[in-house]
């Protein structure tokens, strides 16, 4: 049984959930501990490593995309507490996520004749751009990645993002644990659980679409004495599809000190 998911997106970067609404979806799904890991971004009404929201554990996190020299990763940083450095870097890459936001928005309005109802803002992520697309013209959303804005597309901008060494230092003063994401999304998992033998965790339990063997991942874990994370990867309001039970739960809380008996 699922109590903890720790990978869920907020409407602080690209999903649907806010702090209000998402007590009431983890009691829909049973889930007693959430860890709120938005894109490049710290969530800007937490001031804690974590805090109980109307009987909900909320853990303080981020994701951020990293540049290695064969590919870019995605870390999970969790129980952060803001800190001067990570402040300069996300508020670099929020920049830099306005910037490309206007010109993938420019690129697809023009390629259509359309105009997008969607906020060029700190936070924008593609799936903005795809929910305006899907709305204002015959694309669906699923076709506005595959045919307009996702990688190699028409309309596809790269974002800055800084290197690995960079990046997991900053996560790592901040955060109380930092881990690898989805390990098996990348084109080289192997060189992805490469670089999370250098972090404090690693993502297993996750809904990649299609069956998946973790076996590598539980392997690096157990040689490198990781800790084990999991979630959803919830952008909409239905959360805990996938992520901890309470015996891997206990073990992660230790680790980030979060102590709500």
């Amino acid at each position: 049984m699922v109590v903890a998911d720790l990978h869920v997106h907020t409407t602080n970067s690209d999903g649907t959930l806010t702090l209000k609404t998402l007590p009431a979806a983890a009691r829909e799904a049973g889930v007693e501990i959430v860890a709120i890991t938005d894109h490049d971004r710290a969530h800007p009404e937490i001031d804690s490593p974590w805090l109980e929201l109307d009987g909900l554990t909320v853990i303080h996190g981020i994701e951020l995309r990293v540049e290695t020299p064969s590919q870019r990763l995605d870390l999970l940083g969790y129980g952060l507490s803001r800190t001067a450095e990570l402040d300069a870097l996300t508020d670099d890459l929020q920049q830099n996520r306005i910037e490309r936001g206007q010109r993938i928005v420019d690129c697809v309005e023009d390629r259509l004749g359309i105009e997008l109802d969607v906020a060029v803002e700190r936070g924008i992520g593609r799936p903005h751009i795809a929910r305006a697309i899907a709305a204002a013209s015959s694309y669906s959303y699923e076709e506005a990645f595959a045919e307009l804005i996702g990688n190699d597309c028409p309309c596809y901008v790269a974002r800055e993002i800084p290197r690995f060494e960079e990046g997991l230092a900053c996560l790592e003063s901040a955060c109380a644990v930092v881990g690898l994401a989805h390990p098996f999304r990348y084109d080289d998992p192997a060189a992805a659980l490469e670089c999370a033998t250098r972090l404090d965790a690693v993502e297993i339990p996750y809904l990649y679409g299609s069956p998946v063997d973790t076996t590598p991942a539980k392997r690096v874990a157990n040689e490198h004495d990781l800790l084990v994370t999991g979630g959803s990867d919830a952008h909409g309001t239905e959360i805990g599809k996938t992520g901890l039970n309470r015996a891997q739960y206990q073990q992660f809380r230790d680790a980030v000190a979060v102590d709500h008996d």
